[in-house]
């Protein structure tokens, strides 16, 4: 199967947009997954940052690549969706297609309210909001984030699956099986260990954010992922500190690529 990549953020978070673009256009990405709304990070508030937006649609009519998802529209306790509308509007001038948001909130009914009122305010701005299952938030089992997705009852609300939380580390593969084709318009690849340390704890966040392996590298069952989600394109979110700081975001960008290339390769029916 010929499947499309993106160039996930995280696995270059120290590159602004208008860099990140570039480099995934000259690793041979199809798709770049810029974040665009702060996450207590380097921050790339490009709803704010009139410049960085400008500076990053010329990096994207610059190289022809296209965005494939922006991140990261969380859903908080009392969060007020309509502080997300310029970052929906930012998104649209880029010409994104999804906006990855996760859920942040013990309260379900709330999280439900919000998701389909956000979903409701970027119909306007052509994007589908998709919920990132986290298995460390404080509504953690899978079926109950996937509750508050079918609560929102919106058509353009999705689900994406990361593949660093799947198996023994969150999403099990029967639930997987179980869902509609149409609910799942990406998914997020990368490798790593079969087993994450404790769920929540520094060490966990290590991995997760510094830690992720090229594809084949590590134990995660990647073919047993993929063949049950529908052919989608892939974000590879590879954020690997010692790789970063020893090869630079372009080489560790390309090696990225070329792993997932490789593993594709190996896997035909996939």
């Amino acid at each position: 199967m010929n499947r499309l990549y993106s160039l996930g953020h995280l696995t270059a978070l120290s590159c602004p947009p208008p860099e990140l673009v570039r480099i995934a256009a000259a690793a041979g990405y199809d798709f770049v997954s810029p974040r665009i709304i702060p996450f207590g990070e380097p921050s790339y508030d490009l709803a704010k940052d009139k410049a960085m937006l400008r500076a990053t649609k010329s990096a994207l009519a610059d190289t022809g690549l296209s965005v494939l998802d922006v991140e990261l529209a969380r859903i908080l306790p009392d969060l007020d969706p309509e502080t997300y509308v310029p970052a929906f509007e930012a998104a649209a001038e880029l010409g994104a297609k999804y906006m990855t948001s996760s859920i942040w909130t013990p309260d379900a009914g709330f999280a439900a309210a919000t998701l389909a009122r956000m979903c409701e305010l970027a119909t306007s701005c052509g994007l589908a909001i998709c919920i990132e299952y986290l298995p460390f938030v404080p509504i953690a089992a899978f079926t109950d984030q996937l509750d508050i997705i079918r609560k929102a009852d919106r058509s353009n609300c999705g689900l994406l699956v990361d593949a660093m939380f799947t198996g023994p580390n969150g999403i099990d593969f029967a639930d997987l099986a179980t869902l509609p084709a149409n609910l799942i318009h990406y998914v997020q690849l990368c490798d790593g260990p079969k087993q994450l340390p404790p769920l929540g704890t520094p060490s966990m966040f290590e991995v997760v954010r510094g830690g992720r392996l090229y594809l084949g590298e590590g134990e995660i069952d990647l073919p047993g992922l993929l063949a049950r989600l529908p052919p989608v394109p892939c974000s590879l979110e590879v954020p690997h500190a010692g790789r970063i700081a020893e090869l630079g975001a372009l080489e560790h960008a390309r090696r990225s690529l070329a792993a997932a290339r490789r593993f594709a390769a190996a896997h035909p029916e996939l």
